[in-house]
């Protein structure tokens, strides 16, 4: 009788799921054949000839998006685009380039690559590429002429301080580094930046760490400031250059089982001793993420910046027909400890469409291997914080007026070397010639008090009561009406920071840039403090005993 009973539970269970799956399947198919006879109608009855693919391609993008913002369709150009995300590889000239008015400039030519070789240089102004015209030309056109086969030429002309200048230029296979700086921050600390998880990101971070330790250091930064993440296997080789082997680094749950799935660091690693510190900001995310939240969880060093972006989501890509693919979100991603750090609910969308993070009340509490709390549902929580640094207005104006980029371009042309990056120091002289430079440009700007008294005038006009306190308004308005030159000198330290990094760029490109930020770099200043202390480094990763 049991057996019956069981046989017929069965039968019934198996029917309801055949039941779901046809029901599910008519779903599909009805939606389809409407979608078909839809786009039938419009391109037989509408009153105007219409761009099928056009209209396909936003059909599909707005399907899409009601899901989350990674789950993409790809067209085939974009899907060359998204293996140079995977790879960091395409063929070209190794340079970043930028708008500048009419033109396309370069911005940032990568050190050893052909842009580089050949002096082409940051604020070179791109004037005509195989001889083409290209004023008026976007960033995208631009670099689809730049790129190629490697070992092909590519001509082109650029405008440097009123001249025009004439290179041919030879395509290389162009791969764009994850860890693109190591070096020392000082004698005892190393220091490897993480910018990206594609290919080899492991193998990378691994090399830089050997060599720093052959340089007897102590200690080690490992930067994924502003690194939004990759490859997830790339992430797992990451962490196995800090952990042992056989370790769980990771963990993915998906609707189908092929993804319920755990990741093990797979060999050796480089040392699992060495004082570590993880660096993190906002827009740490993904890849980024397993990194900081793994060395979290096994204690296994210190995390010190900003609460990360959130994203504990896995995309998958598929092929689709005509060179095309379909990425899709497919699983969601837990640390050793348990949490996943997904921020925003796509799950359970507000009315009006909008997404929310999840509440404070829904987070759960987990356990670092120290038996530390920590919290899933809003990114990786690092262990110090440190506030993020927020430019001052007339800092912000001078970067986005570009008046900092081009003065580092006027001092470039008319000085042909300088000090290395890390001694390198902005003089007097120089700082009255930035001065000088900027006197007769436009960099407005608004101070916080400003925009608030803006808005007090707004809300007053909306009450009907500005006309009691317009003549106050004016009399504060006037008050605040700032002095630039003034505002210049009193924001003086920050403004030849920024210069110094600009200027030392054009001599020792990225690298460069990186080294001469140490000084000026709140995060690793708390990195440094918190070697400095072994005592208080140790206490941090345990848990704090509270006092009777």
């Amino acid at each position: 009788m049991k057996f019956r009973w069981f046989y017929l539970l069965a039968i019934t269970i198996v029917g309801l799921i055949s039941f779901k799956a046809a029901d599910n399947y008519f779903e599909l198919s009805k939606n389809l054949e409407l979608y078909a006879a839809v786009f039938r109608e419009i391109n037989t009855y509408y009153v105007d000839d219409i761009d099928a693919g056009k209209l396909n391609k936003r059909a599909i993008d707005e399907m899409l998006k009601t899901l989350d913002p990674y789950t993409n369709f790809l067209s085939e150009a974009e899907a060359e685009d998204f293996r140079f995300q995977i790879t960091g590889q395409y063929g070209g000239v190794g340079s970043q380039i930028s708008q500048k008015d009419e033109y396309v400039m370069i911005t940032d030519p990568y050190e050893g690559y052909p842009a580089q070789k050949a002096d082409l240089r940051a604020g070179d102004l791109l004037i005509n590429v195989e001889g083409k015209d290209i004023k008026g030309k976007s960033t995208s056109d631009v670099s689809k002429l730049l790129k190629g086969q490697p070992g092909s030429t590519v001509k082109i002309v650029v405008r440097r301080n009123g001249q025009e200048i004439a290179k041919t230029l030879t395509r290389e296979e162009i791969k764009v580094k994850n860890v693109p700086y190591y070096g020392l921050v000082n004698p005892q600390t190393g220091y490897i930046k993480l910018t990206g998880f594609t290919n080899d990101a492991g193998k990378e971070v691994r090399d830089a760490l050997i060599e720093l330790k052959k340089q007897n250091i102590n200690q080690v930064i490992l930067d994924v400031r502003g690194n939004p993440g990759g490859l997830l296997n790339e992430a797992v080789n990451v962490v196995n250059v800090f952990i042992p082997q056989g370790l769980e680094v990771v963990s993915t749950k998906g609707k189908t089982s092929e993804w319920d799935k755990s990741f093990k660091t797979p060999s050796g690693p480089a040392d699992i001793n060495i004082p570590l510190v993880v660096l993190t900001s906002r827009s740490s995310a993904s890849a980024s993420e397993i990194v900081s939240g793994t060395i979290q969880d096994f204690d296994r060093g210190i995390v010190i910046g900003q609460r990360t972006f959130g994203k504990g989501l896995v995309q998958s890509t598929h092929p689709l027909n005509y060179n095309t693919q379909i990425k899709i979100t497919v699983a969601k991603y837990y640390t050793p400890s348990g949490r996943c750090i997904q921020a925003l609910d796509y799950s359970h969308r507000n009315e009006d469409g909008s997404v929310g993070a999840i509440a404070d009340s829904l987070k759960k509490e987990f356990k670092t291997k120290n038996g530390r709390k920590v919290y899933d549902g809003g990114g990786v929580d690092p262990d110090l914080k440190v506030e993020a640094k927020i430019f001052t207005p007339i800092a912000q104006s001078l970067l986005s007026k570009q008046l900092i980029f081009d003065f580092a371009t006027q001092f470039r042309q008319t000085h042909e070397s300088i000090e290395t990056a890390k001694i390198y120091k902005l003089s007097e002289s120089d700082f009255e010639n930035f001065k000088s430079f900027i006197s007769t440009k436009e960099y407005e700007y608004s101070t916080q008090t400003e925009k608030e008294l803006e808005e007090l005038k707004k809300k007053a006009e909306d009450e009907k009561y500005f006309e009691a306190i317009k003549s106050t308004y004016e009399s504060l308005k006037q008050q605040l009406k700032h002095d630039k030159k003034a505002d210049i000198d009193k924001n003086k330290e920050e403004i030849i920071s920024l210069i110094e990094e600009e200027i030392v760029r054009r001599y020792y490109f990225q690298k460069g840039r990186i080294e001469a930020g140490f000084a000026h770099d709140n995060d690793i200043q708390q990195a440094l403090k918190i070697f400095a202390d072994p005592t208080q480094f140790a206490q941090t990763l345990q848990v704090e005993v509270k006092k009777k």
